[in-house]
């Protein structure tokens, strides 16, 4: 469901109506039926297998075990409903881990919102990877990945000051990285031989460590070990060349080094229709590249671009998955 007052009940119903005429892989919602009054037809139904049925006439809603307290203002957020878009999340993800469901798309949510309630996690991943982990179905961190602009780009780190960054880099978390996306390759994006990219931290990845040790010291001998275990990934590369790079086919994916080194390029490339998807998880997760949009929720203007993206790739990683 997402914040119910941010852009997620527009985008999805948009994505249901230029969906249902013609796909082979419907969606549901969990969700209190009234966050969608006036956006398209909906029907109430009991669990995933259900959404088939109906899917070509009507939205498919599966609803929350306790309605929301009031009716979401669109642009408005209220605290209140942090235990909907709790549940919501707990649910989907016990209907992948269960089988029941093959992928979870999940929409924004507020983390203002849920950390006023009392939420204790950075976000949706770290909440989705500690449940999994306490179904006994997660064994390593997860890793983010943002798909957009004909780029596949993980991070080695994420939400931390820039200033950490070096401290934070190791060999064994580049390792670990590698790893997890290199099988992420393989398993759900369908590629037998997946070739990866470091990035490097610094200006022209250090020129053999003139501006900055990091490359020689850090990244380079975490690529030289992966190498060794059969796994094709780079030595460090210059940031401002690599992913030109990967458009051009030498890499399918890259490992940045930062979160805005990764982002920047994706969104360049396509702001409106990239994809944050999970990795290193036992069940599919991927989400809109953005925001809640409460404005433009209160505008009635959300765009279901990347929505519509994320649910392209759930269903495109699933069935590799079902596959491998």
């Amino acid at each position: 469901m997402g914040d119910p007052a941010g852009c997620g009940p527009q985008i999805t119903a948009t994505a249901w109506n230029q969906k249902h005429k013609n796909s082979n892989a419907p969606f549901a919602v969990i969700a209190d039926p009234l966050v969608f009054d006036d956006l398209c037809p909906i029907q109430t139904i009991n669990r995933p297998a259900e959404a088939a049925d109906v899917f070509s006439s009507a939205l498919p809603v599966i609803p929350l075990p306790n309605s929301l307290p009031s009716r979401p203002v669109a642009g408005q957020p209220d605290t209140a409903n942090a235990p909907g878009i709790i549940a919501s999340i707990e649910i989907a993800t016990q209907y992948c881990l269960d089988g029941q469901a093959a992928a979870m798309v999940t929409n924004p949510i507020s983390k203002a919102v849920l950390y006023e309630a009392g939420f204790a996690h950075p976000g949706h991943t770290e909440f989705i990877a500690e449940l999994c982990a306490d179904a006994g179905g997660q064994s390593q961190p997860p890793v983010m990945m943002l798909v957009g602009g004909g780029l596949r780009v993980a991070l080695a780190t994420i939400h931390i000051p820039l200033i950490n960054v070096a401290q934070t880099l190791t060999s064994d978390l580049l390792h670990q990285t590698a790893s997890i996306v290199h099988a992420a390759l393989q398993r759900d994006f369908g590629i037998d031989a997946p070739r990866i990219a470091f990035t490097g931290l610094n200006p022209h990845a250090g020129e053999d460590g003139t501006i900055g040790r990091e490359e020689v010291e850090t990244i380079n001998p975490a690529a030289e070990m992966l190498r060794g275990q059969g796994i094709d990934v780079s030595n460090a590369r210059p940031a401002d060349t690599v992913f030109h790079e990967a458009l051009q086919g030498d890499f399918d994916s890259v490992i940045a080094m930062t979160h805005d080194q990764g982002l920047i390029p994706v969104k360049t490339l396509d702001m409106w229709g990239g994809v944050n998807t999970t990795l290193g998880l036992p069940i599919i997760r991927a989400s809109p590249d953005h925001g809640t949009a409460f404005d433009a929720a209160a505008r009635k203007a959300c765009r279901p671009d990347s929505l519509l993206a994320a649910l392209d790739l759930a269903e495109a990683m699933a069935t590799n998955r079902s596959m491998a």
